[in-house]
């Protein structure tokens, strides 16, 4: 049940997201949702007796690296590039992070040495979006620029993963969500500022968009990201991170139920490309998970929380074991 409603509730962002990009300029959009999420997530903090100031100067640095690439970034290149296309584009081209995460461990972090099987798993991750672009002339243009963004998007968000692992923090977790959220909001909103599009005078929000902006903010951001610890705890975080698989499917739904889109066979046959690339980038996980599973099904074991980033409603594995 709490896989089902977490893929239902980060599907449907997808969605929301559409559907806000017709009443609020992209990045505004972006800025307002992680006002919301900010808020709730400081709420719930403080609510708990959870500490929300730093420390360290790792926590400091956290919240910045964090709220600088994996929010303030990361959401840019999302949300100006989920204009051009449709909603479960986006959903699958950010499940391409996981795959591409190795090559920039690699990269960053000096004791990390990338495997066979991770390679092979990162060119199949690639080849997938080949072919979910399908650069032909004649079909590219607005949605090609849409896709590099997404791309961009994931790329951006797969780095920072890597680079907030040189930190430990001695804050709970959901109070580094809540830095990095509130740090991240203030980044868009000065991006946002800054591109003579998203004047206030460009809002044009009904109610419909209203909804999808609280939407976003609450259930698919704070609500979400408590669900999801509560997941890993329940079954372990290799199959928690199978929800990133799932939600492409739940916005495809309700894509083609609620906005009309539809996906070609194309688009299906480039996120299954995605899909076995991951299986290779963290194929000694999922088979260590299976045998832990095998062994104890009343007593899951949980492979901890250090692979993971969640950031404003969306988990992604950073592949660096």
């Amino acid at each position: 049940m709490l896989f089902g409603t977490l893929a239902l509730l980060w599907g449907l962002s997808f969605v929301a997201i559409k559907t806000g990009l017709e009443g609020f300029p992209p990045v505004l959009l972006a800025a307002l949702r992680h006002d919301i999420a900010a808020a709730v997530l400081v709420g719930y903090a403080v609510s708990r007796g959870r500490t929300l100031r730093p420390r360290t100067r790792d926590d400091v640095a956290l919240m910045l690296v964090g709220g600088a690439l994996l929010i303030g970034a990361h959401f840019t290149l999302l949300f100006l590039g989920q204009q051009y296309v449709p909603s479960a584009y986006g959903a699958i081209l950010l499940s391409l992070t996981p795959v591409v995460t190795p090559a920039f461990a690699a990269t960053l972090l000096p004791s990390y040495r990338a495997r066979p099987h991770e390679i092979i798993g990162t060119v199949s991750g690639f080849l997938g979006v080949v072919v979910i672009a399908n650069p032909s002339p004649g079909a590219l243009g607005s949605r090609g620029l849409g896709i590099a963004l997404l791309i961009g998007a994931a790329v951006v968000f797969a780095a920072g993963a890597v680079l907030t692992e040189r930190y430990t923090t001695t804050l709970p977790l959901v109070s580094v969500q809540a830095g990095m959220t509130a740090v991240g909001a203030v980044i868009l909103h000065a991006v946002s500022a800054a591109l003579p599009s998203e004047q206030v005078g460009a809002v044009s929000a009904g109610v419909e968009h209203l909804v999808a902006l609280v939407y976003l903010g609450v259930f698919a951001s704070a609500v979400g990201f408590l669900l999801y610890f509560r997941l890993v705890d329940a079954v372990g975080a290799a199959e928690t991170s199978l929800v990133s698989y799932a939600v492409p499917g739940v916005t495809a739904v309700f894509g083609w139920l609620l906005l009309d889109e539809v996906l070609t066979p194309l688009t299906v046959v480039g996120f299954t490309a995605i899909l076995a690339g991951f299986a290779w980038v963290k194929a000694d996980v999922l088979r260590a998970t299976l045998r832990r599973r095998r062994r104890s099904d009343a007593s899951p074991a949980s492979d901890g929380r250090g692979d993971y980033v969640v950031v404003g409603g969306n988990a992604y594995w950073s592949g660096c074991d």
